[in-house]
């Protein structure tokens, strides 16, 4: 008896994706694993919304203010406070998902489009906020607060004090991440930032991948198949829905800090309701609630327009039009989930008795 483990033909094609995607750079220019760059932080974007809208059904437009706040912590951190890039990578992600936790507590019983128009709201006044400097205000009040204390002559209060977004011209010179000495620097070295995404795609991967086949995992899917069915048997609906916000957004997070290294400069432009619907639509295109699907998502609506960049500014025409398409003709996206599988048990009749 052969006793090999078998691999399905979906699982090999996986596979060899994988080590294409990994031996890539090889073959390619600066400008084109830069290209895999984009795509890469986009399918990590568009994997932490798939939490909220593939996962728990939410329609969520606004993940571009989680993504803002990570990387303006990040910025803000590094250039302001000297803190290591990598070492700001949690704390951006903690304070996206306590945003998360603040605002989406209100609106989390909204549903469909109302909660979609909730969420475009959200982003608009993140950006609003970043560029009217509402750092700067909140810091000035919190300096006040160290003066009554009588604590201002503090170095680390008068640096609190002088933090600011910038406004509407950004921040410069963030510094570049660097693992044990070791600086990768996104804009010198394209294929050094290209296995920094690479690892930390691989370990969104794996994590989703787990929490998809987890209880939370499966009572999310459950809640997102129909709510009133799942609150019916005891699944506290508002709970899961409002942790899938927060996880969504603190891996978000996350990933604006890896944004905010790649480009050393961030500024409100980056962070416009474009991103949203960019990310919302990888997530409906490639196929919502299936992480294959997601980043199959990614490489069409990212990597695409720069193929056919003389067609750059009909993108969002472009994008509207497939996404109106495919709601109608293929909701469930190009690479959609499988059904579940249950063991069927088969019943022998002769155990039957009348």
């Amino acid at each position: 008896m052969n006793d090999a483990p078998r691999f399905s033909k979906r699982q090999i094609i996986y596979a060899v994706v994988a080590v294409v995607w990994i031996v890539s750079p090889l073959f390619l220019d600066n400008y084109q694993t830069d290209v895999l760059n984009t795509v890469g932080l986009y399918a990590i974007l568009a994997l932490s919304l798939n939490v909220i809208l593939g996962y728990g059904g939410m329609f969520h437009m606004g993940h571009a203010a989680f993504y803002a706040i990570g990387a303006y912590t990040t910025a803000i951190l590094s250039t302001q406070f000297g803190v290591p890039t990598m070492w700001t990578m949690p704390i951006a992600g903690i304070l996206a998902g306590v945003f998360a936790l603040i605002v989406a507590r209100p609106i989390i019983h909204l549903r469909g489009d109302y909660l979609l128009i909730v969420t475009i709201g959200m982003v608009e006044i993140v950006r609003i906020a970043i560029i009217n400097d509402a750092v700067s205000s909140a810091a000035k009040f919190l300096n006040k607060g160290f003066m009554l204390l009588g604590i201002q002559d503090w170095a680390l209060c008068e640096k609190i004090a002088n933090a600011s977004t910038g406004g509407p011209n950004g921040i410069f010179g963030v510094a570049a991440p660097s693992i044990f000495g070791f600086e990768i620097n996104g804009i010198v070295n394209t294929t050094h930032y290209f296995f920094l995404i690479t690892a930390f795609l691989a370990a969104t991967i794996l994590l989703f991948f787990l929490l998809e086949r987890s209880r939370y995992g499966r009572a999310l899917r459950y809640l997102c198949s129909d709510e009133i069915a799942a609150e019916g048997s005891g699944v506290n609906t508002s709970g899961y829905k409002l942790s899938a916000f927060v996880i969504g957004a603190f891996w978000a997070g996350m990933a604006g800090t890896l944004f905010a290294g790649k480009i050393t400069f961030i500024s409100p432009t980056s962070f416009t309701f474009a991103e949203s619907v960019t990310l919302f639509m990888i997530v409906i295109l490639g196929g919502s609630g299936y992480i294959p699907g997601v980043i199959l998502g990614a490489l069409l609506v990212v990597g695409l327009p720069e193929i056919f960049q003389d067609f750059q500014k009909w993108r969002m025409l472009v994008f509207g039009i497939v996404l109106v398409i495919m709601m109608v003709l293929r909701p469930q996206g190009i690479m959609p989930p499988k059904p579940p599988k249950y063991p069927i048990h088969k019943v022998d009749e002769r155990e039957v008795t009348l």
